[in-house]
Formats: C-alpha cells, sequence, structure tokens
C-alpha cells in the first residue's frame, strides 16, 4: 500500500477544506507514492517522535500538530522544528498532519472529547461558514428524477436533519446541436426547444467533484449546462466546538474533579464557582477562548478548553465557568480518534501510537 491510500482515506474524513486560512494541514514531508511500512499517531511531530519511528520501522508520522506551520527560510537544525525535518527527510520518514480539518469536521477532535465526557444530545458549537454551495442544472423533464437520484447518493441535497432536498421549476431550453455532435434530442444545425426542469440543491464543496461528476453520468446530454454558487449560509455538518448535556446534573467541583482526572490534567485553571450545578457543557480542544461568547449565549454553564489568557478568565463575567484544562490534556484523545478511523479502514495494517509524551510543558 502506498502513502497516498492512507492520506486519501483521512481526507474523505476530514477534507483539507475544512482547515483554518492559517493552518498547514496535510502531507508536510515525503514522497505520496513511496510504499509504507507502517503509521505511528503523535500529537506532535518532534524529533524524538521521528527516532521512534526510525527504531520501528515506520515511514509515516500522523500528527495532529504541523510540524511546519509557517514557512522556513532555512533548515540548518537550530530549532526543534528545522531538526525534525531534517531527521525525517534524511531518513524517508514522511509526515502528515490532520489539524483543524480534524478539529471541524463532525466526528473528529471534538466529538472525541465529547464522547469521552459522555455529552448527550449534542451540536456543534459554530457552525462553519463558506462551505456550502448550490448545484444548479438543467434537464429534460423525463430524465429528471434520475439525475436527481445521482446527485442526492452522491451526497448533495441535506440541509439540517433533512435529506434528498432540491427545488424545482419548468421552463423551456434551446440550443442547436453543431457538427462532431449526437444530441439526446433535436437535429444537428437545427434550433431546438426541449421542455426542462431547473434543479437545485445544496451541497458542502468539499464533495463538489463527485457530485458534478455523478449527475454528468446520470444527465442525458453530451454536454451538461450547469452553475454552481458559493454560499453564506452556516454548514450544520462542521465547524467548532462542540455543545452538549451530561447525563446528570453535578456539582461544580465534583465535575471540576472528574475533569482533571479523566484528561489526567495536573491541574485546572478556572473562573470562580457560579454556586449552580453543571448540566450543559460547551467545549473546544486546543485554544478555544475566542468560543467563549458563544458558549455564553448557547447558555453553557461550563467552557472546556484551553490557552486561556490572564484577562480573558474575566470575560466570563459570572454567567459561566470556564474550566482550562491544557491545550496537550484536551487534544489527547486525537491520537485515539486517528488510531480508530485507521484500523477500521486498514485493519490488517501496522499502526501504532507512539509512546513519546511531547507535552512541552510540566507541572510542580
Amino acid at each position: 500500500m502506498k502513502i497516498k491510500e492512507v492520506i486519501s482515506y483521512l481526507e474523505s474524513f476530514a477534507p483539507l477544506s475544512l482547515q483554518e486560512d492559517y493552518d498547514n494541514s496535510g502531507l508536510i514531508i515525503g514522497n505520496p507514492d513511496a510504499e509504507l511500512t507502517g503509521i505511528l499517531i503523535t500529537i506532535d511531530s518532534i524529533e524524538e517522535v521521528v527516532q521512534e519511528a526510525i527504531d520501528k520501522n515506520l515511514n509515516l508520522i500522523i500528527s495532529h500538530h504541523p510540524v511546519i506551520f509557517s514557512g522556513l527560510k532555512k533548515i540548518n537544525g537550530k530549532n526543534y522544528i528545522e531538526k525534525t525535518v531534517l531527521k525525517a527527510i534524511k531518513n524517508d520518514i514522511a509526515i502528515y498532519a490532520a489539524h483543524t480539518n480534524l478539529d471541524s469536521v463532525s466526528g473528529g477532535v471534538n466529538s472525541k472529547i465529547a464522547q469521552k465526557l459522555n455529552l448527550k444530545n449534542t451540536r456543534i458549537l459554530s457552525n462553519s461558514l463558506n462551505q456550502l454551495i448550490k448545484l444548479v442544472y438543467f434537464v429534460p423533464v423525463q430524465q429528471a428524477e434520475e439525475t436527481r437520484k445521482a446527485v442526492f447518493e452522491a451526497g448533495a441535497g441535506h440541509i439540517g436533519n433533512y435529506d434528498m432536498c432540491s427545488f424545482n421549476v419548468e421552463g423551456k431550453g434551446t440550443f442547436k446541436a453543431r457538427e462532431n455532435t449526437n444530441p439526446f434530442v433535436g437535429k444537428k444545425g437545427e434550433i431546438h426547444t426541449e421542455n426542462e426542469i431547473r434543479v437545485e440543491v445544496i451541497l458542502p464543496k468539499q464533495i463538489k467533484n463527485n457530485v458534478i461528476q455523478a449527475l454528468i453520468s446520470a444527465h442525458p446530454y453530451e454536454e451538461v449546462a450547469y452553475d454552481l454558487y458559493a454560499l453564506e449560509n452556516e454548514y450544520t455538518g462542521s465547524g467548532i466546538g462542540i455543545i452538549g448535556e451530561l447525563e446528570n446534573e453535578m456539582n461544580e467541583l465534583d465535575f471540576l474533579n472528574q475533569l482533571k482526572s479523566l484528561f489526567n490534567a495536573k491541574c485546572i485553571r478556572y473562573t470562580g464557582l457560579l454556586d449552580k450545578p453543571i448540566k450543559k457543557a460547551a467545549l473546544c480542544g486546543g485554544s478555544g477562548s475566542f468560543l467563549l461568547n458563544r458558549a455564553i449565549a448557547e447558555k453553557a454553564d461550563v467552557f472546556i478548553s484551553a490557552d486561556f489568557k490572564y484577562h480573558q478568565f474575566f470575560d466570563a463575567n459570572n454567567k459561566i465557568l470556564i474550566a482550562d484544562i491544557g491545550h496537550f490534556e484536551s487534544e489527547q484523545f486525537t491520537k485515539e480518534l486517528i488510531y480508530e478511523l485507521l484500523i477500521k479502514k486498514f485493519p490488517k495494517f501496522a499502526v501504532h501510537l507512539s509512546e513519546i509524551n511531547s507535552n512541552p510543558i510540566n507541572y510542580l
């Protein structure tokens, strides 16, 4: 099996189109056509992890955080990034990162955290923007049903909890078949008028190619007329953060102690207790302070995330309990998530969890 086969599967689950503009997810180092010897899963790609891959004869590292986040101007081994890159290249180790795209996808990093907390009735805290497009195409009346079925099966037509959604209006299309054509209706050299249906469906842009291919395969015309429109609607199928409910409400201190144990956190930074039970919890793995106001607006009792700055704790404003459990701690189950995805798809292939603790923060 080649490295690109693993990449293709991961990106079918967490498309790169879902990553934030500042991110650098994807294959960062290595040849996608190289034969795969095995996979090592980690949170961070550091020099010690590359050595672990070498020792275990594994030539693909899949990390959550990209080892190269911004451009490298020199690679002299002067810092951990340059050392990691040099060691990987010298030993033909490929490094792939699934970062904010894996954060954003439904069933991704934040869904895994919610699962660990046993949250019920979960939904995305902040839905993605600029991820939806509208496909409009024109088809003879008699073939409209067949083409709708094809694009629905390819993934188009989902709106919230509804599927097979489309808008249809009848009209008349005109065309003249030129030389070297084989028209489905009409004759060469003559203007033809056909009763057609204008069909509109919404789809996430990451499946655009599959949907268009399905349409073309099902459509009777040699040349299929279709339009694509970018939409500003929120996409409920992806986004940052999760909000849900505990099975049973808990005392604030009991909940914080449970968090500390579950995430093996050496400490939790938190705001003043509000003397009310915890029932609705919002969360975001990694640096999620930008979602605090959204968590408050959704009337969450607690917001679990990491990397809050001093003054940001004041923003809780006695409306919510902030629980900062640490960046690494909040994302540690990402390794488990990636492992489960790969083992399900490639059950007979060597997939290993890194034994290196890459958390750069220590506590006394």
